[in-house]
Protein backbone atom coordinates (compact mmCIF):
# COMPACT_ATOMS: atom_id res chain seq x y z
CA UNK A 1 0.00 0.00 0.00
CA UNK A 2 1.00 3.58 -0.63
CA UNK A 3 0.65 5.08 2.56
CA UNK A 4 2.72 2.48 4.07
CA UNK A 5 5.40 4.00 1.80
CA UNK A 6 5.52 7.00 3.96
CA UNK A 7 7.91 6.63 7.29
CA UNK A 8 5.74 8.41 9.50
CA UNK A 9 2.59 6.07 9.60
CA UNK A 10 4.79 3.59 10.95
CA UNK A 11 4.94 5.72 14.38
CA UNK A 12 1.39 5.84 14.62
CA UNK A 13 1.03 2.11 13.32
CA UNK A 14 3.46 0.87 16.24
CA UNK A 15 1.98 3.32 18.71
CA UNK A 16 -1.72 1.67 17.75
CA UNK A 17 0.38 -2.01 18.28
CA UNK A 18 1.72 -1.20 21.75
CA UNK A 19 -2.15 0.50 22.89
CA UNK A 20 -3.63 -3.24 21.71
CA UNK A 21 -1.06 -5.20 23.56
CA UNK A 22 -1.72 -3.10 26.55
CA UNK A 23 -5.39 -3.97 26.63
CA UNK A 24 -5.40 -7.16 25.91
CA UNK A 25 -2.98 -8.08 28.66
CA UNK A 26 -5.15 -6.08 31.25
CA UNK A 27 -8.23 -7.52 29.69
CA UNK A 28 -9.73 -4.90 28.11
CA UNK A 29 -9.68 -2.36 30.95
CA UNK A 30 -8.49 1.10 30.90
CA UNK A 31 -8.13 1.16 27.42
CA UNK A 32 -9.90 4.78 26.83
CA UNK A 33 -8.39 6.21 30.13
CA UNK A 34 -4.81 5.15 28.65
CA UNK A 35 -5.32 7.10 25.31
CA UNK A 36 -6.38 10.08 27.50
CA UNK A 37 -3.39 9.79 29.61
CA UNK A 38 -0.90 9.25 26.39
CA UNK A 39 -2.24 12.24 24.83
CA UNK A 40 -1.69 14.07 28.14
CA UNK A 41 1.79 13.22 28.45
CA UNK A 42 2.56 13.05 24.78
CA UNK A 43 2.23 16.82 24.02
CA UNK A 44 5.27 17.82 26.08
CA UNK A 45 7.16 15.59 23.44
CA UNK A 46 5.51 16.75 20.82
CA UNK A 47 6.16 20.77 21.66
CA UNK A 48 10.16 20.09 22.17
CA UNK A 49 9.76 17.33 19.26
CA UNK A 50 8.67 20.09 17.08
CA UNK A 51 11.66 22.90 17.77
CA UNK A 52 13.91 19.79 17.65
CA UNK A 53 12.50 18.65 14.78
CA UNK A 54 13.58 22.34 12.87
CA UNK A 55 17.02 22.52 13.94
CA UNK A 56 17.77 18.68 12.70
CA UNK A 57 15.88 19.87 9.33
CA UNK A 58 18.90 22.71 8.93
CA UNK A 59 21.27 19.10 8.15
CA UNK A 60 23.97 16.82 9.36
CA UNK A 61 25.39 17.82 13.30
CA UNK A 62 22.09 20.29 14.01
CA UNK A 63 20.67 19.30 17.50
CA UNK A 64 19.82 20.78 20.50
CA UNK A 65 21.48 19.11 23.78
CA UNK A 66 20.49 21.93 25.94
CA UNK A 67 16.70 21.49 25.76
CA UNK A 68 16.58 19.73 29.18
CA UNK A 69 18.50 22.47 30.72
CA UNK A 70 16.12 24.59 29.07
CA UNK A 71 12.96 23.48 30.68
CA UNK A 72 14.31 23.32 34.10
CA UNK A 73 14.93 26.89 34.09
CA UNK A 74 12.20 27.68 32.09
CA UNK A 75 9.63 26.02 34.69
CA UNK A 76 11.54 28.26 37.79
CA UNK A 77 11.13 31.45 35.44
CA UNK A 78 7.68 30.96 34.84
CA UNK A 79 6.48 29.75 38.22
CA UNK A 80 8.59 32.48 39.77
CA UNK A 81 6.90 35.22 37.76
CA UNK A 82 3.74 33.89 38.33
CA UNK A 83 3.71 33.47 41.76
CA UNK A 84 0.41 31.61 42.28
CA UNK A 85 -1.32 34.19 41.02
CA UNK A 86 -3.94 33.57 38.05
CA UNK A 87 -3.80 37.15 37.00
CA UNK A 88 -0.14 36.86 36.41
CA UNK A 89 -0.10 33.35 34.06
CA UNK A 90 0.27 35.45 30.50
CA UNK A 91 3.33 37.61 32.37
CA UNK A 92 4.76 33.88 33.32
CA UNK A 93 4.51 32.13 30.03
CA UNK A 94 5.87 35.43 28.31
CA UNK A 95 8.88 35.05 30.66
CA UNK A 96 9.53 31.28 29.72
CA UNK A 97 9.40 32.25 26.18
CA UNK A 98 11.73 35.42 26.77
CA UNK A 99 14.12 32.91 28.64
CA UNK A 100 14.10 30.08 26.00
CA UNK A 101 14.54 32.57 23.08
CA UNK A 102 17.54 33.33 25.21
CA UNK A 103 18.91 30.60 24.93
CA UNK A 104 18.06 29.66 21.67
CA UNK A 105 19.50 32.92 20.58
CA UNK A 106 22.83 32.09 22.59
CA UNK A 107 23.52 28.67 21.60
CA UNK A 108 23.48 30.13 17.75
CA UNK A 109 25.98 32.79 18.92
CA UNK A 110 27.99 30.23 20.42
CA UNK A 111 28.06 27.81 16.86
CA UNK A 112 28.24 31.32 15.02
CA UNK A 113 31.21 33.05 16.72
CA UNK A 114 33.22 29.92 18.03
CA UNK A 115 32.56 28.00 14.49
CA UNK A 116 32.35 24.90 16.83
CA UNK A 117 29.61 22.32 16.33
CA UNK A 118 26.05 22.60 17.13
CA UNK A 119 26.33 19.20 19.28
CA UNK A 120 29.03 20.68 21.19
CA UNK A 121 27.61 24.26 21.59
CA UNK A 122 24.73 23.16 23.07
CA UNK A 123 25.73 20.50 25.21
CA UNK A 124 27.98 22.76 26.59
CA UNK A 125 25.89 26.00 27.01
CA UNK A 126 23.32 22.98 29.05
CA UNK A 127 26.20 22.86 31.73
CA UNK A 128 25.91 26.56 32.11
CA UNK A 129 22.02 26.75 31.90
CA UNK A 130 21.59 23.88 34.68
CA UNK A 131 24.03 25.54 36.62
CA UNK A 132 22.32 28.86 36.77
CA UNK A 133 18.96 26.81 37.60
CA UNK A 134 20.99 25.49 40.26
CA UNK A 135 21.73 28.63 41.72
CA UNK A 136 18.07 30.07 41.20
CA UNK A 137 15.32 27.20 41.06
CA UNK A 138 16.97 24.80 43.53
CA UNK A 139 14.61 24.37 46.57
CA UNK A 140 12.15 26.69 44.74
CA UNK A 141 8.66 25.93 46.57
CA UNK A 142 6.17 28.18 44.08
CA UNK A 143 3.01 26.74 43.25
CA UNK A 144 1.68 27.34 39.97
CA UNK A 145 -1.62 29.50 40.15
CA UNK A 146 -4.51 27.33 40.18
CA UNK A 147 -6.11 28.71 37.34
CA UNK A 148 -2.80 27.38 35.29
CA UNK A 149 -2.28 24.00 37.20
CA UNK A 150 -6.32 23.16 36.33
CA UNK A 151 -5.81 24.46 32.51
CA UNK A 152 -2.93 22.14 32.15
CA UNK A 153 -4.89 19.48 33.16
CA UNK A 154 -8.84 20.22 31.65
CA UNK A 155 -10.17 17.78 29.65
CA UNK A 156 -13.37 17.64 27.26
CA UNK A 157 -15.19 15.17 26.83
CA UNK A 158 -11.73 13.12 27.79
CA UNK A 159 -9.68 15.11 25.28
CA UNK A 160 -6.94 16.87 26.70
CA UNK A 161 -7.67 20.57 25.64
CA UNK A 162 -3.65 20.48 26.07
CA UNK A 163 -3.83 18.28 23.08
CA UNK A 164 -6.21 19.95 20.95
CA UNK A 165 -4.13 23.14 21.27
CA UNK A 166 -1.06 21.34 20.17
CA UNK A 167 -2.91 19.63 17.29
CA UNK A 168 -3.25 23.17 16.13
CA UNK A 169 0.14 24.36 16.50
CA UNK A 170 0.88 21.64 14.88
CA UNK A 171 -0.96 22.22 11.86
CA UNK A 172 0.60 25.60 11.96
CA UNK A 173 3.98 24.04 12.18
CA UNK A 174 3.26 22.43 8.89
CA UNK A 175 1.88 25.01 7.47
CA UNK A 176 5.19 27.28 7.93
CA UNK A 177 7.13 24.36 6.91
CA UNK A 178 5.83 24.04 3.52
CA UNK A 179 3.91 26.70 2.88
CA UNK A 180 6.18 29.79 3.92
CA UNK A 181 8.95 31.42 3.19
CA UNK A 182 10.79 30.62 6.01
CA UNK A 183 10.13 26.94 6.22
CA UNK A 184 11.09 26.24 2.72
CA UNK A 185 14.45 28.27 3.30
CA UNK A 186 14.85 25.02 6.03
CA UNK A 187 14.81 22.85 3.89
CA UNK A 188 16.51 24.15 1.31
CA UNK A 189 19.50 24.83 4.23
CA UNK A 190 19.12 21.15 4.76
CA UNK A 191 18.85 19.84 1.47
CA UNK A 192 22.30 22.11 0.16
CA UNK A 193 23.49 24.76 2.59
CA UNK A 194 25.60 26.21 -0.59
CA UNK A 195 23.03 25.92 -3.23
CA UNK A 196 20.58 27.93 -0.26
CA UNK A 197 22.95 30.17 -0.29
CA UNK A 198 23.62 31.21 -3.66
CA UNK A 199 19.81 31.17 -4.15
CA UNK A 200 19.54 34.30 -1.50
CA UNK A 201 18.41 32.63 1.18
CA UNK A 202 19.65 34.04 4.80
CA UNK A 203 20.94 31.01 5.68
CA UNK A 204 22.57 32.66 8.99
CA UNK A 205 19.50 34.19 9.78
CA UNK A 206 17.33 31.54 8.99
CA UNK A 207 19.56 29.34 11.50
CA UNK A 208 19.88 32.15 14.14
CA UNK A 209 15.32 31.64 14.10
CA UNK A 210 15.52 28.24 13.88
CA UNK A 211 17.57 28.07 17.13
CA UNK A 212 15.84 30.83 18.67
CA UNK A 213 12.50 28.66 17.98
CA UNK A 214 13.39 25.43 19.67
CA UNK A 215 14.63 27.21 22.24
CA UNK A 216 11.30 29.42 23.07
CA UNK A 217 9.78 25.97 22.72
CA UNK A 218 11.48 24.42 25.41
CA UNK A 219 11.13 27.26 27.53
CA UNK A 220 6.99 27.12 26.65
CA UNK A 221 7.51 23.24 27.59
CA UNK A 222 8.68 23.99 31.28
CA UNK A 223 6.16 26.12 32.06
CA UNK A 224 3.33 24.05 31.05
CA UNK A 225 5.00 20.70 32.37
CA UNK A 226 5.47 23.03 36.15
CA UNK A 227 1.54 23.56 35.95
CA UNK A 228 1.05 20.07 35.02
CA UNK A 229 3.28 18.58 37.82
CA UNK A 230 2.30 21.27 40.08
CA UNK A 231 5.71 22.89 40.39
CA UNK A 232 9.10 23.99 39.01
CA UNK A 233 12.06 21.25 39.38
CA UNK A 234 15.61 21.66 37.59
CA UNK A 235 15.23 17.91 36.92
CA UNK A 236 11.81 18.59 34.80
CA UNK A 237 13.43 18.07 31.47
CA UNK A 238 15.91 15.82 31.30
CA UNK A 239 14.14 12.81 30.27
CA UNK A 240 13.54 15.11 26.55
CA UNK A 241 17.00 15.28 25.80
CA UNK A 242 16.91 11.72 23.85
CA UNK A 243 13.10 11.44 23.43
CA UNK A 244 13.11 14.87 21.73
CA UNK A 245 15.71 13.75 19.28
CA UNK A 246 13.61 10.09 18.96
CA UNK A 247 10.82 11.10 18.33
CA UNK A 248 11.94 13.44 15.43
CA UNK A 249 13.94 10.84 13.62
CA UNK A 250 11.10 7.60 14.61
CA UNK A 251 8.17 10.68 12.74
CA UNK A 252 10.24 10.28 9.56
CA UNK A 253 12.68 13.11 9.83
CA UNK A 254 15.82 12.76 8.14
CA UNK A 255 19.11 12.85 10.17
CA UNK A 256 20.39 13.91 7.19
CA UNK A 257 19.07 17.51 7.31
CA UNK A 258 16.49 18.73 4.24
CA UNK A 259 13.34 16.63 5.25
CA UNK A 260 10.64 16.59 7.87
CA UNK A 261 7.49 15.41 8.92
CA UNK A 262 5.46 16.99 11.62
CA UNK A 263 2.48 14.52 11.60
CA UNK A 264 5.34 11.54 12.96
CA UNK A 265 6.30 13.44 15.48
CA UNK A 266 2.78 13.29 17.33
CA UNK A 267 2.93 9.60 16.15
CA UNK A 268 6.22 8.81 17.69
CA UNK A 269 5.40 10.75 20.70
CA UNK A 270 2.23 8.78 21.10
CA UNK A 271 4.45 5.51 20.26
CA UNK A 272 7.26 6.20 23.16
CA UNK A 273 4.48 6.96 25.55
CA UNK A 274 2.27 4.28 25.23
CA UNK A 275 5.23 2.03 25.16
CA UNK A 276 6.48 3.05 28.52
CA UNK A 277 3.06 2.55 29.61
CA UNK A 278 3.48 -0.92 28.17
CA UNK A 279 6.51 -1.93 29.85
CA UNK A 280 4.82 -0.45 33.01
CA UNK A 281 1.79 -2.84 33.39
CA UNK A 282 3.82 -6.14 32.41
CA UNK A 283 5.91 -4.93 35.63
CA UNK A 284 9.43 -4.85 33.58
CA UNK A 285 12.01 -3.20 35.88
CA UNK A 286 13.61 -0.17 34.65
CA UNK A 287 17.08 -1.66 32.92
CA UNK A 288 14.85 -3.88 30.86
CA UNK A 289 12.69 -0.85 29.87
CA UNK A 290 15.90 0.99 28.74
CA UNK A 291 17.22 -2.02 26.89
CA UNK A 292 13.84 -2.90 25.25
CA UNK A 293 13.05 0.79 24.97
CA UNK A 294 15.91 1.39 23.05
CA UNK A 295 15.57 -1.96 20.84
CA UNK A 296 12.00 -1.19 19.44
CA UNK A 297 13.46 2.08 18.61
CA UNK A 298 15.80 1.14 16.57
CA UNK A 299 13.62 -1.56 14.90
CA UNK A 300 11.15 1.45 14.35
CA UNK A 301 13.71 3.63 12.55
CA UNK A 302 14.75 0.08 10.89
CA UNK A 303 11.33 -0.43 9.25
CA UNK A 304 10.77 2.97 8.61
CA UNK A 305 13.47 2.95 6.60
CA UNK A 306 15.81 6.05 7.72
CA UNK A 307 16.94 8.36 5.16
CA UNK A 308 20.42 8.88 4.87
CA UNK A 309 22.35 11.47 2.61
CA UNK A 310 23.29 9.46 -0.12
CA UNK A 311 19.89 8.49 -0.57
CA UNK A 312 18.05 11.55 -0.92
Amino acid sequence: MAILARPWIWSFIGAALVWLATVAFTGGHGGGGMITAALSLAVFMVIVGVGQMFVITLGPGNVDLSLPANIGLASAVAMTVMDGQDSLIALGLAAALACGAAIGAANYFLIWALRIPPIIATLSASFIIQSIDISFGRGLQIKPPPGFAAFTNLQVLGVPVLAILTVLFTVGAGVALNRMIYGRSVLAIGQNIRAAWLAGVKVGRVRFLTYTLCGMLGGLNGALLAGYFRGASVDLGNEYLLASIAVVVIGGTSVAGGKANVPGVWGASLFLVLLLTMLNTFGVSAGVRLLLTGLIIVGVITAAGGQTPASR
